[in-house]
């Protein structure tokens, strides 16, 4: 996934927030996403990754000019129950890129974003 690719993605969750789900946090790196969500009552968790990767994937092939397969069918979720537990998953989250030597300063990744609500 290129830099066009992921701020595409980045822009799809983003307008899901308040409509389908709370979003506290995401990070898009090349070849994963790490979110921190809290889906809104009236749709399941499962429905909500679905259509992620599903528009996602049809916007990002739409850019290529393309069709096939963006995302894996699987995920992992966790849930976040304490403070501290949400405090580590962005820790780690923000970290992502500058471990992976994209960035210094994780703040200046351009698939990072934090909601302050």
């Amino acid at each position: 996934m290129n830099e066009k690719e992921i701020l595409i993605t980045l822009n799809h969750i983003k307008a899901g927030h308040i409509k389908f789900y709370r979003l506290v946090a995401v990070q898009i790196m090349p070849n994963h996403v790490h979110m921190v969500i809290k889906p809104n009552t009236e749709y399941s968790l499962e429905r909500i990754i679905k259509g992620i990767k599903g528009v996602s994937a049809r916007l990002i092939n739409r850019s290529r000019d393309e069709r096939g397969m963006i995302w894996m069918e699987e995920y992992f979720d966790r849930i976040i129950r304490t403070e501290s537990d949400l405090e580590e998953k962005l820790k780690y989250m923000f970290e992502n890129p500058v471990k992976a030597g994209f960035v210094e300063d994780g703040s200046k990744y351009h698939g990072w974003y934090f909601s302050s609500e």
